[in-house]
């Protein structure tokens, strides 16, 4: 016999840890290779962790809805001799002081170490927050500002589970002597700082008229989230740009029969959206790059993100990794592979990572153009809107006629700091005029 050690994957560079949402197996079950053990969730996606090897389960070191970094030891399985990822036999005896020596690692950093205000990363940028930290602060009542103010204890100060639990135990003597401190220059007493934060606080928990109070899913709280990190880091600017896309949509209709047949797939606008932004990108590159402090960091691949619609109604976005690489049929296929695997919730960690630039479809449900959030740490993310028919001005040979035209509009939200007024509109301009000049002849 030999024990194999499963162990918390690494799902991408910029996740460090991750959520157990609920075990499939318990200590004594069998289990065989690649056979679904736990399910787990990141900032990102939910996902579900095989087994590396045939056997039993013997050991289950972490709870549901405990928060492990990610290369821990989470379960053990026992397997026949000779497994490929065996610890030595003589390891299993010491098996039941692993959850401590396990436990122990959320704990590296001393007790004291965890009254040091650390607000930030040493990039300069907001800490993470794991899924079940944001839990406990909203079920706490603490808001965004104030988990901002907790000191973390974890790698480069990010707040853990122990950290905000003993937040809230000290949590009125730590509020109420900062805020007197602030109101001191306006002479305002403690007791008026008080009363204000309890008014505050009743504010928020009074709902009047005829309401109904639906509690956030998780996947709605890690948005909510990431939308707001997104507007506190990155100063938003949005151009906005109209295309006449008479001769794609013409060239849509003639070819998407003919195209189902021959490859199996339906051709929707997004692969034509995807193809006319990558050629932008290679033309102005500092739109598909990332801001580390004061460093620029220039992608090289160009991976595209999808803005996709869930059934719940939440939002995910999927990457087409390289999709500079890809024609127009390989293009359609990972639209309609990415889409259908988000709606029906089968999208792997992998599926949402590194992307490097964000398109957005506004005008799947009607909206003429919309002014998107930035998806981090990108610095840019475009929305198309509904193609509509309308009379428009037509220059021609013989003058200037009105012609019904499909037309559409196109916005692009950009991080000030990098892309600039001029960047960001010369490229939604070409972006816009690659859409114009689509070649209605074109083959695929």
């Amino acid at each position: 016999m030999a024990i194999v050690e499963l162990v918390m994957p690494k799902m991408g560079e910029s996740i460090m840890e991750a959520t157990i949402l609920r075990w499939h197996k318990k200590p004594g079950d069998k289990v065989k290779v690649d056979e679904t053990v736990l399910e787990i969730a990141t900032d990102k996606v939910d996902s579900e962790v095989p087994s590396i090897a045939e056997g039993e389960i013997t050991e289950i070191l972490f709870n549901e809805n405990d928060v492990v970094p990610v290369g821990t030891v989470i379960a053990r399985v026992q397997t026949e001799a000779g497994a490929s990822v065996a610890a030595s036999p003589a390891a299993a005896p010491a098996a039941p002081a692993k959850p401590a020596q396990t436990e122990s690692q959320f704990q590296a950093v001393p007790t004291p170490a965890r009254h040091e205000p650390v607000a930030t990363q040493p990039s300069g940028e907001p800490r993470f927050y794991s899924p079940l930290v944001l839990t406990i602060a909203q079920q706490e009542g603490i808001s965004f500002a104030e988990l901002e103010k907790i000191p973390g204890s974890g790698a480069d100060g990010r707040v853990s589970k122990r950290d905000i639990l003993d937040y809230i135990a000290n949590r009125g003597q730590q509020v109420q002597e900062p805020e007197v401190i602030r109101e001191a220059p306006k002479a305002a007493p403690a007791q008026d700082t008080s009363s204000r934060e309890m008014t505050t606080v009743a504010a928020s928990n009074s709902y009047g008229g005829n309401v109904e109070i639906i509690e956030m899913d998780r996947m709605r709280k890690l948005i909510a989230d990431h939308m707001v990190r997104s507007k506190a880091t990155s100063p938003h600017v949005t151009s906005f740009a109209e295309a006449d896309v008479t001769n794609m949509v013409r060239w849509r209709e003639s070819v998407k029969k003919d195209f189902e047949k021959r490859e199996g797939e339906k051709i929707t606008f997004m692969p034509l959206f995807v193809e006319a932004v990558v050629k932008c990108i290679k033309r102005f590159p500092l739109v598909n790059c990332s801001l580390d402090g004061d460093k620029i960091i220039l992608k090289k691949d160009i991976n595209i993100g999808m803005a996709t619609a869930l059934p719940s109604g939440n939002l995910i976005v999927p990457v087409i990794r390289n999709a500079d690489m890809l024609n127009l049929v390989g293009l359609t296929k990972q639209v309609n592979n990415l889409a259908g695997a988000a709606r029906q919730n089968r999208l792997k960690p992998e599926d949402t990572q590194n992307g490097t630039f964000t398109i957005t479809n506004v005008g799947t449900f009607g909206s003429l153009t919309g002014t998107p959030i930035i998806n981090q740490p990108q610095v840019a993310i475009l929305a198309v809107g509904a193609i509509k028919k309308r009379p428009v001005v037509v220059e021609t040979d013989m003058g200037d006629s009105i012609a019904i035209r499909h037309m559409m509009y196109l916005s692009l939200s950009y991080d000030h700091r990098i892309v600039d007024g001029s960047l960001g509109s010369t490229f939604l301009s070409a972006v816009a005029t690659e859409l114009e000049n689509f070649d209605p002849a074109k083959e695929y």
